[in-house]
C-alpha cells in the first residue's frame, strides 16, 4: 500500500478559496470570506442525530439571486478521536442522504463513525431540498417501452408538457438540479462544516457528484471514494449496451447461484426455462404479481423488478421464491382495469429530472429507438428489456445541451480518488469502473471486489478495511488490489 504525502501548499490554497465555487484569479490577493452556516438541531425522529438546512443559490451563476434550503443531517464523532467530517453522496438519483444519516448510519464502520462526523444531505431537487414536483397524470403518461412512431411522437409531446408542468410547479430550481450545481452545493457544505478539504464517500449516482467535485475543486480534495462508480463519458449507444451487458451478467450469476445453492427454492429446476415461461406470459398480458393482488406485470416491469432484486445477494432467495410462486400461479381469468383514480391535480416528486440534466441520450425517431431495443435484446437475451431503456423514454426530447453533459474526466487532484468496484455489480458495471480508472490515470486507484451486488463496502469486510484505511489515514491500495468474493450463502 502507498501512503499519500500531502503537498505543502494544499492548506494555503484551500484557505485562499471561498465557498462560492469560483477560483480567484490570484491566490495572493484572495481572502477567506464568511459563508452561510448550518443551524443544527436535534432531528425529530432521532435526537442523537442533528438536522439542519443551508441556504444556497438556486443558480450558482447568480449567487445573489433566488435561494433554496438544502436539507442536511449529521451524527457527531467522538470528540476524543474525531478527525473531521465525512460527507456521504447518496445514490438514485433521488435517494435521501438525510435518511441515510438518521436511519442508516450503521452503513459506515465503527472506526469511521468514531473518527468522522457522518454528514449527508438531500441533493437539490430531491427529498427535503426543494424537490421537483410534477403532475402525477403527466408522469403516468410516459410509456415503459415505445411501440411505434405514433407513440414516439406522443411521448415527445408528453415530455414537453411534463417539463413545462414541472417547471411551473417547482419554480426556477427545476432548471438547476444538475450535478455540476450539486457539486457547488457540496463545496458550500464543506465550507459550512469548517473543513479545509473534503472527505467524501459517494455511492452509485453519488459517484457523479464525487467525480464532478474533483474536477471543479481538485486541491480541496482530501479523500474521495467512488463506490459502484458510473461512467459519465458514454453516449446513447455505449450507455445502453453497457447496461444491457451488466444486467445480463447479473442474471447469469443468479442462475449459477441457484444451480448450486441449497437456499434457492428453485434448486434442481431449470431456472432459465421458468424465466422464459414467465416472460412469455408477461408478453401475453397474463402474468400477475403475487405480491400485489391483481397487478399484471408487463415484460418491462418483470425485468425491472427482477433486476432490482439482484442488487443485494440476501434478496436472491426471495427472488427465487417469487419466480416459483408466479410459475405455479394460474393465469388471471380477466385483466383488471387500469387505475382511474389519478386526478389532474395530483402531484408527485420527480427526482429523475436530475438524470435528464446530467445525460444527453438523444434518439432521432422510432426507427433508431427500435434498433436500440433490438440490440439490447441481443446483448441481454434473458432480461431483454434492461431498465436503462426507460432513460431514453423519460428524457426523450430534452433540450440540448444539457446542463452537465457527458465528458471524459479531467481530474488533477493532489491525492488519488479510490474506486471500489464489484465485478458482478448489476447496475454500475465493472467496465464503467475500469473506464473511469483509465480516465483518472495516476489520479485514481481501483479496488476490485470479486463478488456480487450493487456496491461492496457493506458486503465485503476486506473492502471495508481498505476504504477505511484510505478515508482515515489516506492509505491508497496497491495497484491491482482485489478482495475475494463473499459467498451469498455465508
Amino acid at each position: 500500500m502507498l501512503r499519500v504525502r500531502k503537498s505543502a501548499g494544499i492548506w494555503a490554497v484551500a484557505l485562499a478559496l471561498t465557498a462560492t465555487g469560483l477560483t480567484p484569479a490570484s491566490p495572493a490577493v484572495a481572502r477567506p470570506q464568511p459563508g452561510p452556516t448550518i443551524d443544527w438541531r436535534p432531528c425529530a425522529s432521532d435526537a442523537d442525530a442533528e438536522c439542519g438546512t443551508l441556504s444556497l443559490p438556486v443558480d450558482w451563476n447568480q449567487p445573489r439571486g433566488e435561494r433554496f434550503d438544502l436539507a442536511l443531517a449529521r451524527r457527531a464523532a467522538d470528540r476524543t478521536t474525531r478527525k473531521g467530517a465525512l460527507v456521504f453522496g447518496p445514490g438514485g438519483p433521488g435517494d435521501s442522504g438525510v435518511d441515510r444519516v438518521v436511519n442508516g448510519s450503521s452503513r459506515f464502520s465503527a472506526d469511521l463513525r468514531a473518527r468522522f462526523d457522518i454528514v449527508s444531505f438531500d441533493p437539490r431537487g430531491t427529498g427535503g431540498s426543494h424537490p421537483v414536483i410534477c403532475a402525477r397524470d403527466l408522469l403516468a403518461r410516459q410509456p415503459q417501452l415505445i411501440a411505434d412512431q405514433a407513440q414516439f411522437d406522443a411521448t415527445l409531446a408528453g415530455n414537453a408538457l411534463l417539463r413545462a408542468d414541472c417547471r411551473a410547479r417547482t419554480g426556477a430550481l427545476y432548471d438547476h438540479v444538475d450535478t455540476t450545481s450539486a457539486a457547488r452545493d457540496l463545496d458550500a457544505v464543506r465550507a459550512a462544516l469548517g473543513e479545509r478539504q473534503l472527505t467524501f464517500h459517494g455511492s452509485s449516482y453519488g459517484t457523479l457528484l464525487g467525480q464532478r467535485y474533483a474536477e471543479l475543486y481538485p486541491h480541496r480534495v482530501r479523500a474521495v471514494v467512488l463506490e459502484a462508480s458510473m461512467d459519465h463519458s458514454a453516449g446513447t449507444r455505449a450507455f445502453l449496451d453497457s447496461q444491457a451487458v451488466t444486467a445480463e451478467n447479473a442474471f447469469d450469476e443468479f442462475v449459477a447461484w441457484c444451480d448450486r445453492s441449497a437456499t434457492c427454492g428453485l434448486n434442481g429446476r431449470d431456472v432459465r426455462a421458468i424465466w422464459v415461461g414467465l416472460r412469455a406470459r408477461a408478453e401475453r398480458g397474463t402474468l400477475t404479481d403475487p405480491d400485489r393482488a391483481g397487478v399484471v406485470l408487463t415484460p418491462f416491469e418483470l425485468a425491472r423488478l427482477t433486476h432490482k432484486k439482484f442488487y443485494d445477494t440476501w434478496r436472491w432467495p426471495g427472488l427465487a421464491e417469487w419466480f416459483g410462486r408466479m410459475d405455479a400461479a394460474a393465469p388471471p381469468t380477466a385483466v383488471p382495469p387500469a387505475d382511474a383514480t389519478v386526478t389532474a391535480d395530483a402531484v408527485a416528486p420527480y427526482p429523475f429530472a436530475v438524470f435528464c440534466q446530467d445525460w444527453s441520450l438523444p434518439v432521432r425517431d422510432y426507427r433508431e429507438y427500435a434498433a436500440h431495443v433490438r440490440r439490447a435484446a441481443l446483448l441481454a437475451p434473458d432480461l431483454r428489456y434492461p431498465p436503462a431503456l426507460f432513460a431514453l423514454v423519460t428524457c426523450l426530447g430534452t433540450p440540448t445541451p444539457v446542463a452537465n453533459p457527458q465528458h471524459r474526466l479531467r481530474v488533477r487532484t493532489d491525492v488519488p480518488l479510490l474506486l471500489a468496484a464489484t465485478v458482478h455489480d448489476p447496475a454500475s458495471g465493472y467496465d464503467w469502473a475500469r473506464t473511469v480508472t483509465r480516465q483518472l490515470g495516476r489520479h485514481g486507484a481501483l479496488l476490485t471486489y470479486q463478488g456480487w451486488g450493487h456496491g461492496s463496502y457493506t458486503s465485503s469486510p476486506c473492502v471495508e478495511r481498505a476504504v477505511d484505511a484510505y478515508l482515515i489515514d489516506q492509505v491508497v491500495p496497491a495497484r491491482g488490489a482485489t478482495c475475494p468474493a463473499v459467498d451469498p450463502d455465508v
